[in-house]
């Protein structure tokens, strides 16, 4: 029997919660992270995936690979 993939879904997908949790920051400094008048905006910040009008989650990966170009920038100085 073959196995069913599906190489086009992104991984797993995370709720805000779960990624304040992971970058130990706040609410308020996450959405200043996406806010393009905000002096702390991060253009290579991870974006939300809307799934419906109230529902938002982040891919897994985007948030890690921004934790591992921060690593590497730092690394580099």
């Amino acid at each position: 029997m073959e196995e069913h993939k599906h190489p086009q879904l992104p991984g797993k997908v995370l709720r805000l919660q779960e990624v304040l949790n992971l970058l130990s920051i706040s609410k308020s400094y996450h959405f200043a992270k996406l806010d393009k008048n905000s002096k702390q905006y991060d253009p290579t910040y991870p974006k939300p995936i809307s799934l419906g009008e109230r529902s938002v989650r982040y891919i897994e990966q985007e948030v890690i690979d921004w934790i591992n170009a921060r690593k590497e920038e730092r690394n580099a100085l």
